[in-house]
């Protein structure tokens, strides 16, 4: 029982290596990463509902058409589920009345709303963060392979950084040296496959 324990202690910091290393490669690819909703975010999400909720209640009290009432209220219970994921604000934007709503701060809001959805975490961050994760999850693990590991992790982090250098370096002297850009490509034909995909992926 002892031996089983001891084996356990010893293979767990060998298989945290190789985990932690795809996965800061997957994540530094990965364009379905987002970040976590912004205080915009969540103002206009709510006051999404807020403005389907009096659309409804506009159209119910004009009279429309059972049809265009139907698609009001639907449309209201629909946006429900926007502000349930982003969360409620710190701050509510005002939206009691219509004037409220279609206040000039609310056109604003939706469009820098519009621009955070837009944005995505930068590819050598989410890498780096992960790296130094890692590193800090195999500290605390200790021991002879939780050493080699932090070793392991901090020699790869090291040269994922000299790697955004030289492509961040070479994309530069491309830019300023355009007539020298086909014979730069020329240059790298030689690169196999993989590394053209890594490349091309480190560099999105």
């Amino acid at each position: 029982m002892k031996k089983t324990e001891e084996r356990r202690r010893v293979r767990l910091p060998k298989a945290v290596v190789p985990i932690l290393a795809s996965m800061s490669l997957l994540l530094a690819g990965c364009d379905s990463l987002r970040f976590a909703p912004t205080e915009v975010q969540k103002q206009n999400a709510w006051l999404h509902n807020r403005t389907a909720l009096v659309t409804a209640e506009t159209a119910r009290a004009e009279e429309a058409s059972p049809e265009l009432q139907a698609l009001t209220q639907l449309g209201e219970i629909q946006s429900r589920a926007f502000s349930a994921y982003f969360g409620l604000p710190k701050e509510f934007p005002p939206a009691e009345t219509t004037d409220d709503i279609l206040a000039e701060s609310n056109w604003q809001l939706a469009d820098a709303a519009v621009q955070h959805g837009a944005d995505r975490p930068d590819a050598w961050q989410v890498a780096d963060s992960m790296l130094e994760l890692g590193i800090g999850l195999c500290a605390l693990l200790g021991g002879v392979y939780g050493t080699r590991a932090v070793r392991f992790l901090s020699d790869a982090r090291g040269k994922s950084q000299a790697l955004q250098e030289i492509i961040s370096g070479n994309e530069l002297f491309k830019k300023q040296n355009a007539s020298a850009a086909t014979a730069f490509k020329q240059a790298h034909q030689t690169q196999s496959p993989q590394t053209r995909q890594l490349v091309a992926q480190l560099k999105a």
